[in-house]
């Protein structure tokens, strides 16, 4: 799917950052405008009006920080967690297999636990769900290990495909 919404941008920037190795910089100049935008809207309709990869950095950039900050079990208590359907098959749209399945394996132990993952807790009752889930440790180190080999196959993704993600400037 097309996006309709292109940041203006110099693609020269960009591949230069890219040649050279520099992903945080990638990683940045592509998903901050994405950010800017969506808070200017306050509204998440506007994912939907975004091209494929453009969809996975966003969304894939609120997983890292959940998960990031507080693992599996925040970016769940969170209200994220209806993302990971679509993060799962952008990931393999751009060869990220293994990240893939390891957000499928959170997927799977979330369904199971629909019930005390969704509910609202306190902050100790938050505390005690990482002592309930001690399967989302091992997830959580999947993910940690497998994090950076899947946003640099994205921003490669994103290099070859930069008429997905930006207008020239």
């Amino acid at each position: 799917m097309p996006s309709n919404f292109l940041p203006t941008f110099k693609r020269s920037q960009i591949i230069a950052a890219h040649a050279a190795g520099n992903y945080d910089a990638v990683y940045e100049m592509l998903v901050e405008p994405l950010h800017e935008e969506l808070y200017k809207r306050q509204d998440f309709a506007f994912i939907d009006e975004l091209s494929e990869g453009q969809q996975l950095l966003i969304a894939y950039d609120y997983l890292r920080t959940q998960v990031g900050q507080g693992g599996f079990i925040q970016f769940i208590q969170n209200g994220y967690v209806s993302l990971l359907p679509n993060i799962i098959e952008q990931l393999m749209m751009v060869g990220a297999n293994e990240m893939a399945l390891v957000l499928d394996d959170v997927l799977k132990v979330y369904v199971l636990n629909r019930e005390l993952l969704n509910r609202q807790t306190t902050v100790e009752e938050f505390a005690k769900l990482y002592d309930e889930f001690k399967e989302f440790e091992i997830i959580d180190e999947r993910w940690y290990k497998l994090n950076l080999p899947a946003e640099k196959l994205m921003l490669d993704y994103a290099a070859s495909h930069l008429y997905d993600f930006i207008k020239e400037e």
